[in-house]
């Protein structure tokens, strides 16, 4: 009785944190096929090992966007840092919730165009830091950038959206 209570309040906080509970898993994995549910599959590691690999990932990924702060003047080197924080922030939610369920969130139909122009933004920063060689043109990747960062991020805040929406009409409204 005791160990049934405690499996079921196990399988309620890893579905807080985004992890599927074992019954849900064995399910699932019955009926899945696909490349990404097999990548998924075999990606498994221990909830102490997930938490550390976030924690890693996350503050790796912070330190480098705090550190694109210090070349900030150079929009090259500012770029390459802040994009390469960006991702490894972004890929640090992998290990939390798995791969195959970060896909499936990022490609869910409230934030699929949030999700887009957020890793098109990152490509082309890259683009014109490694290739184009233009400050300008970097900068305003940059910007774009973290706009789109932005919108993402509130694509998982329930009405964060439409809220930050009517603020900005708000203030940028013309008529007096």
């Amino acid at each position: 009785m005791m160990m049934e209570t405690m499996s079921r309040a196990l399988d309620r906080a890893k579905m807080l944190v985004g992890m599927e509970s074992d019954e849900e898993s064995l399910a699932q994995e019955a009926q899945s096929s696909s490349f990404f549910d097999e990548f998924d599959r075999n990606c498994t590691l221990s909830t102490k090992q997930r938490l550390y690999g976030f924690a890693i990932c996350l503050s790796s990924g912070l330190a480098c966007t705090i550190l694109s702060m210090l070349v900030f003047f150079n929009p090259i080197k500012f770029g390459i840092t802040f994009t390469f924080g960006n991702l490894l922030a972004l890929g640090s939610t992998a290990f939390l919730i798995g791969p195959k369920r970060q896909i499936d969130m990022m490609l869910d139909p409230v934030r699929i165009y949030a999700t887009s122009i957020y890793i098109a933004s990152m490509i082309i920063a890259l683009f014109c830091a490694f290739y184009v060689h233009n400050k300008l043109l970097t900068l305003i990747a940059i910007i774009l950038e973290f706009g789109a960062l932005i919108w993402y991020s509130l694509s998982y805040i329930p009405f964060a959206r439409s809220a930050v929406s009517k603020v900005m009409v708000s203030c940028f409204d013309t008529e007096f």
